[in-house]
């Protein structure tokens, strides 16, 4: 047992991770109680369960270029990655989470995987990158400050340590340059 009561591993990713996390969480707690504010971050916590909004925007997407294709390419690598985070990655760390249902009033749905990184801002930059790469400017900014959105609430409703959703963000970036450069040299990049 460590310090704190929890199994080795569980939890601590040292101390440095560790004060990162409390510093993030107290200028968190500074804002939670806004009734906009947790509106909005528990509503975007919902959209990102299981890719729904990426879902929807790959689909206007995929309508508005003519390219099913591209909507069926994007549905299987947003599976793909969501199963490499939530079945591989997750379980090497098996970091316990902060809470298991959110913030007291904030309540969210209860994860079965474990805490490290966010699934959902690791799903929402992958997304991000691969969604922005044909939408036009301006919806382009809308899908990355969503992105943003649906990555911070994690932490804002207290389901993640800040410091997961910062691994989930450089995972869902780190995966998608490596979907491109796989589709790159298989001269598929259009699929994207």
């Amino acid at each position: 047992m460590s310090e704190t009561g929890d199994v080795p591993g569980q939890h601590d990713l040292g101390p440095i991770v560790e004060r990162f996390d409390e510093a993030a969480d107290a200028a968190l707690e500074g804002l939670r109680g806004t009734p906009a504010l947790d509106r909005v971050f528990t509503t975007a916590s919902h959209l990102g369960e299981f890719s729904a909004i990426w879902h929807v925007v790959n689909l206007v997407l995929g309508v508005r270029h003519r390219r099913l294709d591209r909507v069926i390419v994007f549905a299987a690598l947003i599976g793909l990655e969501s199963l490499v985070v939530n079945q591989g990655i997750k379980r090497a760390f098996g970091r316990t989470r902060p809470t298991t249902t959110g913030e007291t009033g904030l309540q969210v749905r209860q994860p079965l995987t474990s805490s490290f990184p966010s699934g959902h801002a690791s799903s929402a930059t992958f997304a991000a990158s691969l969604l922005t790469r044909r939408a036009p400017r301006p919806l382009g900014a809308l899908i990355w400050l969503a992105a943003g959105t649906v990555a911070t609430s994690r932490a804002y409703v207290r389901i993640h340590h800040a410091s997961d959703v910062v691994a989930g963000l450089v995972t869902g970036r780190a995966l998608y340059l490596v979907v491109r450069r796989a589709f790159r040299r298989f001269g598929v990049d259009d699929l994207l």
